[in-house]
């Protein structure tokens, strides 16, 4: 029985990469029944068939230190959400929404600001945001390899997943770290400025010992209904020290008098901007929940 971490998954193909080689394996049966899929980034345990044609079956799944429903992955240890200047502009709704989700599961998480040319103005606005907060912001322009010396440094002994939406350079990116043409590019149409994903499959792609990174679509549409609205305000960084200082037990943040977050932003040190996105994100939880059934 050997050990290793699942690299690919076409239909129902696992590659599995071992210390020294990669296997095409299929899963048992009893996954099936059991209802578990193995996944991306899973360790399984796999029963070799032919060493020869590097054929097995996985017979054991490890327990996962996280598992992410869409796209599926196991055992993320980094998130890095990539943004654009230009083309498309930036979704910070998205981006408050990706940050909460890596909070609720306990991934670090990194914000890329790509194509850093087409835009300063807006890119110092994000920049200051975000690292007010706590979270690292690199800035890169991918197709020039600017910024990827330091992209590089946070991948090091790191499982990390690129997000981010269609046309915003995660191929672009993924691309020079490694220096070649290793992902298709998410290609913009000159347009209509909406992006074209042109990424069909999950892979992850190893840099380096425990060093593998992940080109991930459908991050752009994943859905974070795992939180509930009642936690919502915990996985926002900045308000989770302001939480235990409002007047009422349960405190949304939204209508309640005396609530600590709301004086917080009144005072500006809380982006307002960024409460409003919470409070759009809370209300489409909440509609969620009570239309659940």
């Amino acid at each position: 029985m050997l050990q290793g971490r699942i690299v690919n998954n076409i239909s129902n193909l696992y590659f599995v990469e071992t210390s020294n080689n990669i296997y095409e394996c299929n899963a048992r049966g009893k996954f099936k029944n059991a209802k578990i899929i193995p996944v991306v980034g899973d360790i399984v345990d796999i029963e070799i068939l032919d060493e020869e044609k590097k054929q097995a079956v996985i017979n054991e799944i490890r327990e996962r230190k996280n598992y992410i429903k869409r796209p599926k992955l196991a055992n993320i240890t980094q998130l890095i959400f990539v943004l654009s200047a230009k083309m498309p502009k930036p979704d910070l709704l998205m981006l408050d929404k990706q940050l909460a989700f890596a909070e609720f599961l306990g991934i670090k998480s990194v914000i890329v600001i790509n194509k850093i040319d087409l835009d300063e103005k807006i890119i110092d606005e994000i920049e200051k945001i975000y690292t007010d907060i706590g979270y690292k912001v690199i800035r890169t322009i991918a197709k020039e390899s600017y910024g990827i010396e330091e992209v590089k440094k946070i991948l090091k002994e790191n499982i990390s997943a690129f997000s981010g939406n269609s046309g915003v350079g995660k191929s672009t990116l993924i691309n020079s770290i490694f220096g070649d043409n290793t992902t298709q590019e998410g290609i913009i149409s000159s347009k209509n400025k909406k992006g074209k994903n042109t990424t069909t499959t999950i892979k992850l792609y190893k840099i380096d010992k425990d060093t593998y990174i992940a080109d991930t679509p459908g991050f752009s549409t994943f859905d974070i209904s795992e939180i509930e609205t009642k936690d919502l305000a915990k996985y926002f960084v900045e308000f989770k020290r302001n939480i235990k200082d409002c007047e009422f037990v349960g405190c949304t943040h939204i209508k309640e008098q005396n609530c600590k977050i709301k004086e917080e932003v009144e005072k500006g040190n809380i982006s307002e901007n960024r409460y409003k996105r919470y409070i759009k994100i809370y209300e489409e939880l909440k509609d969620k929940e009570e239309h659940k059934w």
